[in-house]
């Protein structure tokens, strides 16, 4: 081993040091902007280390070059603009984005080791991997960021006979894998195997429903992590091989987690067929059990006077990005001497901690956010919970058997003394079940959006109180 090649390893390592300590800084919003510094640095070192090997190396052309810099310019503008200008309401559909370059950018990889078959088994078998993974997690990547966007129905989209397609294709997908393994196929097979990847990637994800998409996207980010892994394998990059398995490994535990917050298994999510989407709701569905509507103004009335409000955002605030005019509200009422606090249920908005993000861009203290435990621990003690387009997770429905949230953990907003919902219609959930909550005599119902009944709220309790 030269000189040049022991350095690089040594900066490989530091690298991999960097990813794994950034990782562990981001466990804690007081250390995740230094985590995440980390960790650009540790990219930034692996990518200069990388250089230095193709230069000392000399294998790389003048067209090479102008190739790597134009993709290196066009890779960087995009992902900057991205991160700027998408909304953190749309993160979810960027972070799949980002994931079907990552799988498609993997997958090319292998394919040159493949047309013609590589001489070595040991790379032969982690490309046709890199292929069936990389292919895969870049057509379904992209059918559920169309479905979070709304260019894809949200709903199931099942037809006759799908799971049996789906079957075909992974028999296909086998077969062509197991010819490039053997040493056989060329190009023609690496074609197949690419095309029914794609095709088991697109059949995979839309029989899935809308609502089940974020845990879908970290699935797919865990396959996006293995399939860079095995591009690791097969280019023999370190540090390409500690990345890919870190990002796995980290989306497969936030996978388990997304789907024990949800009380649902990962086999009944890729199974699919359940869920409505998010634009399913329908006009009523309170089973004909009375709703009290209140105006802002009686609300206001119970807010002003309260000693301990705890907040329930959900994903109807998100998506009105209400944060400001919540703050705004719960700045008023601070002022009074009224206790605020948020109560954040794991998947609330989208994503875990996506949530902690909104109201933390909106200036709320992360320190009065609450997670699920030591808020349903508040709720009993509050005057008022208010909830902002929230459904499925306040449903008190889920603590009885035999519906279809039946175990899934919630937010006990039913146990505070008051309950203030803002809401636009009676409409249902993902679940596609009535919220027992909304028809609970401790219920009050303000029937708006979620920015214009905030705003609504502070304005009238502003005059209440002068």
């Amino acid at each position: 081993m030269s000189t040049v090649e022991t350095v690089v390893r040594l900066a490989y390592l530091a690298a991999a040091t960097c990813f794994v300590l950034g990782l562990h800084l981001m466990n804690t919003p007081a250390t995740a902007r230094r985590g995440n510094r980390l960790s650009i640095a540790g990219m930034l070192l692996a990518v200069a280390a990388t250089l230095v090997l193709l230069v000392d190396s000399g294998d790389t052309s003048p067209a090479g070059w102008i190739v790597l810099a134009a993709g290196a310019v066009v890779g960087s503008v995009a992902g900057l603009w991205a991160a700027r200008a998408v909304p953190m309401t749309a993160m979810p559909q960027l972070v799949s984005l980002f994931n079907a370059v990552g799988g498609g950018a993997a997958a090319l990889v292998a394919i040159p080791e493949l047309a013609p078959p590589a001489d070595a088994a040991s790379v032969r078998v982690p490309a046709a991997l890199d292929v069936v993974i990389g292919a895969l997690t870049f057509a379904g990547s992209l059918v559920a960021a169309g479905k979070l966007q709304g260019l894809v129905p949200g709903r199931p989209v099942l037809f006759p006979g799908a799971r049996v397609v789906g079957g075909a294709l992974a028999v296909i997908g086998a077969v062509a894998a197991g010819v490039l393994v053997r040493g056989y196929g060329g190009g023609a097979a690496v074609a197949v195997l690419a095309a029914a990847a794609l095709a088991l990637g697109v059949a995979l994800v839309l029989p899935i429903g809308g609502a089940d998409m974020p845990v879908v996207i970290s699935l797919l980010n865990a396959c996006t992590g293995t399939a860079v892994a095995m591009a690791g394998f097969v280019t023999d990059n370190s540090v390409l091989v500690v990345a890919g398995a870190l990002v796995g490994a980290s989306g497969a535990i936030l996978t388990a987690l997304m789907a024990a917050a949800m009380n649902r298994s990962l086999a009944a999510i890729l199974l699919g067929g359940y869920g409505t989407g998010d634009g399913a709701s329908g006009p009523s569905g309170s089973g004909g059990a009375p709703v009290r509507a209140v105006t802002a103004d009686d609300a206001a009335i119970q807010l002003a006077y309260a000693r301990r409000v705890v907040v329930v955002p959900g994903y109807g605030l998100a998506a009105a990005q209400a944060q400001h005019a919540l703050h705004e509200l719960a700045t008023v009422l601070s002022a009074r001497g009224t206790e605020v606090t948020y109560a954040i249920h794991p998947v609330a908005g989208r994503m875990p901690g996506h949530m902690n993000v909104l109201l933390a861009e909106a200036n709320i203290p992360y320190s009065d956010m609450q997670e699920l435990d030591a808020a349903n621990a508040a709720l009993p003690l509050a005057d008022v919970a208010l909830v902002v387009g929230a459904n499925d997770v306040t449903n008190p429905a889920a603590r009885r058997p035999g519906n279809a949230i039946s175990g899934m953990p919630i937010l006990d907003v039913d146990r505070a003394a008051a309950v203030i919902v803002v809401k636009r219609s009676m409409g249902h959930g993902y679940a596609g079940i009535d919220n027992e909550l909304y028809t609970d005599p401790k219920t009050g119902m303000l029937f708006a959006d979620a920015r214009a009944g905030l705003a609504a709220l502070t304005a009238a309790v502003k005059t209440l109180v002068g």
